[in-house]
């Protein structure tokens, strides 16, 4: 595969790149680059997650990359997920195994690592206290959004100034050229480009994905980053907070068709319309096309085979919520099938996190 295709490859249905000539450097002198994505394992997950980073981590194996799942335990039980008890998030990083290979990224297309698995040497510690030693503490705080909380929370643990370190220096130590994530993770992946050279690194590359927003017209409390925009996609990202606003993996039809039923959907709005959103970002990037039935007094079936279509037709009002909805919410489905019929057959992981309590 040549690099302009490896480039395509990497590159599409990103929000952003950092920096797409490093991009490009990269891929013409390796042929095999090292990225991660990393998750803490906090319960049950949902479509971004499962359709958005999947995809996207298939794009990556796609184009050569030796490319890592990190199951970041020790930084979801600095976190509180799963209530703290890290056999619960073990648990949960088990479950998320399963998910991925259900939806086509099959083990040995990627590495899956633990926090734990990088714990016990003393070189990994010995880079936290030199990332630490070299950045501020009021620094490392206005990282502290990547954890979901706010930057402007008060009286908090202080293993929380812990976590952007633990991050920053996960990189280091797998020797990874790429980061990938969401853009809610940008600011520790800034962190690492800021101190890679004072400790004798090369930057990494940064991947940033978009986020999926919830399907109800609700924000998180808060403030997660300075740039206005960025902050009102972080805030209005999908999240357990907000159940009927989030589509899980697990999601039986019947749920799925009633969370899209009752998503906000403005008439003619496609700006800042999550179901349009949804359609873009879950939709065609999986699926040619989004085919919708509609009765024949009302034009009938009709057919997109672009978000840019389904966008204009939209906007001019010639397209109901209701049936746009009703739409999204079948493919959605589809898209999920795997899932179910994977349980169906393995279904421990499942029931042990369906047996746990979950919290955020």
């Amino acid at each position: 595969m040549d690099t302009e295709t490896r480039f395509k490859l990497v590159s599409q249905n990103l929000q952003e790149i950092i920096t797409r000539d490093e991009l490009k450097n990269l891929l013409e002198t390796k042929t095999t680059p090292r990225g991660y994505v990393g998750f803490e394992p906090s319960g049950m997950m949902h479509a971004g997650t499962g359709l958005i980073v999947g995809k996207k981590m298939q794009d990556y194996a796609e184009a050569g990359f030796h490319f890592i799942i990190f199951l970041a335990d020790w930084h979801g039980w600095i976190n509180n997920k799963m209530g703290g008890n890290m056999d619960n998030i073990r648990a949960a990083g088990e479950y998320f195994k399963d998910c991925f290979t259900a939806l086509g990224l099959p083990e040995g297309k990627v590495e899956y690592l633990w926090t734990s698995d990088l714990v016990d040497d003393k070189d990994y510690w010995e880079k936290v206290v030199r990332v630490m030693k070299s950045t501020s503490l009021k620094r490392m705080l206005r990282a502290m959004p990547i954890m979901g909380r706010s930057a402007d929370s008060v009286d908090v643990e202080s293993a929380w100034a812990l976590y952007p370190a633990l991050q920053t220096s996960d990189i280091f130590q797998m020797k990874l050229d790429v980061a990938a994530a969401g853009m809610d993770q940008r600011k520790v992946h800034m962190l690492a480009r800021e101190v890679a050279p004072k400790l004798g690194y090369t930057p990494p590359v940064c991947l940033h994905g978009p986020l999926l927003p919830s399907l109800q017209d609700t924000s998180l409390e808060g403030s997660f980053d300075e740039d206005e925009n960025i902050n009102k996609t972080i805030k209005g990202k999908m999240s357990k907070s907000v159940g009927k606003g989030a589509i899980w993996v697990n999601d039986s039809a019947k749920e799925i068709k009633e969370k899209y039923h009752d998503a906000f959907c403005p008439e003619k709005i496609v700006e800042g319309n999550p179901v349009m959103d949804h359609a873009r970002l879950l939709v065609f990037p999986h699926m040619n096309e989004l085919h919708i039935e509609r009765p024949s007094k009302f034009g009938g079936d009709i057919s997109f085979y672009s978000y840019e279509e389904l966008a204009q037709t939209y906007a001019k009002g010639e397209l109901h919520p209701l049936d746009l909805k009703k739409g999204v919410g079948n493919a959605v489905i589809e898209l999920l099938a795997p899932v179910e019929e994977y349980f169906k057959k393995k279904p421990e992981n499942l029931e042990k996190m369906k047996a746990l309590e979950i919290t955020r």
